[in-house]
């Protein structure tokens, strides 16, 4: 059994994969400020430990007796990134630098949450590995920082890390109140309830929708390819679905009709962003992707038992020290 450090472990991702973590019976220590997170998502039997991942003497704290560390806590929201640009700058790029300067001591391999963001609007399709970085936001600025530091956390100070580059993740637990959820929450929240959903543009913009549960199991298996060359791979399907027939495929299942509006399309928005999951195949071993009309069921099957959480009663420890 290994001690795992899981930062933003009361998030959406952050949740499920603590989850998966003690149910493998491996000991969870959770760094998490509840920004975004909820406490009722943590896995049951995690320690909870209330904190600034941006803080060094809290990072050196949770990182002690640890084996590995999951760096997914963020300020994972564009909009949040354009209106408060120093903010969230230090949530996700100095919080990134603060985990990898915490785990040197001990050289304590960090596997840490990247995004598809850092492509912005790449000129081919599907995007790899190897299509150059090109961001169009501050969040995707960040994020690529994080995997320059990764590489110089490998070639200065010896620490494991690898990067995964995370495109449009969707599941139960991405509360759709949220302004950083994504469109599938939105979606199915607002059709389960029989409002009207709004399409910004013709619709036919496409996405890669990559099911939690896939994310969860590139996580679990990413230690195994972690190395100080700082390895990125994308998490992602490979399969291009559009916002009109994601919104069609909703209003099908929750019996809905009429119930798709158009608004003027947003400015700057990228118009296809669909990745290639080679080389996850390759390092991580992972499969085919779970079908998304099966993803879409578990979300609208979550709202409808009320959106529970995990944990009505996480442990709960304050940063000291």
């Amino acid at each position: 059994m290994s001690r795992v450090l899981v930062t933003g472990g009361c998030g959406f991702i952050g949740s499920h994969l603590c989850l998966a973590l003690r149910s493998a019976g491996h000991a969870v220590r959770v760094l998490d400020d509840l920004s975004s997170g909820s406490e009722e998502n943590l896995a049951p039997g995690a320690e909870l430990i209330l904190g600034d991942v941006a803080d060094p003497a809290t990072a050196s704290l949770v990182m002690e007796g640890v084996d590995l560390c999951f760096h997914l806590a963020a300020i994972a929201s564009v909009e949040r990134g354009a209106l408060d640009w120093l903010g969230t700058h230090r949530a996700n790029l100095t919080g990134a630098i603060t985990v990898m300067d915490a785990a040197r001591a001990r050289r304590i391999p960090v596997i840490y949450a990247s995004s598809a963001a850092i492509y912005g609007d790449a000129a081919t399709l599907p995007i790899t590995e190897d299509t150059p970085p090109r961001p169009l936001s501050a969040y995707g600025a960040d994020k690529l920082g994080c995997e320059l530091h990764a590489r110089a956390a490998g070639v200065v100070h010896g620490i494991p890390t690898l990067g995964l580059r995370f495109f449009n993740v969707f599941g139960p637990r991405q509360d759709p109140r949220s302004p950083y959820s994504g469109v599938i929450s939105i979606f199915c929240d607002r059709l389960s309830r029989g409002e009207a959903v709004t399409i910004h543009g013709d619709g036919s913009q496409t996405r890669d929708f990559v099911p939690v549960a896939q994310v969860v199991a590139a996580l679990l298996a990413a230690p195994r390819a972690a190395s100080v060359m700082a390895p990125v791979v994308n998490v992602c399907t490979g399969q291009a679905t559009s916002v009109r027939m994601l919104a069609e495929m909703l209003e099908q299942a929750c019996g809905a009709r009429g119930a798709i509006r158009h608004g003027p399309p947003r400015s700057g928005e990228i118009r296809h962003s669909i990745g290639s999951p080679a080389r996850a195949g390759e390092l991580l071993g992972l499969g085919a992707p779970p079908d998304l009309r099966d993803g879409l069921g578990e979300v609208l099957a979550w709202l409808k038992a009320g959106r529970p959480g995990l944990s009505p009663r996480p442990v709960l420890t304050p940063a000291t020290g």
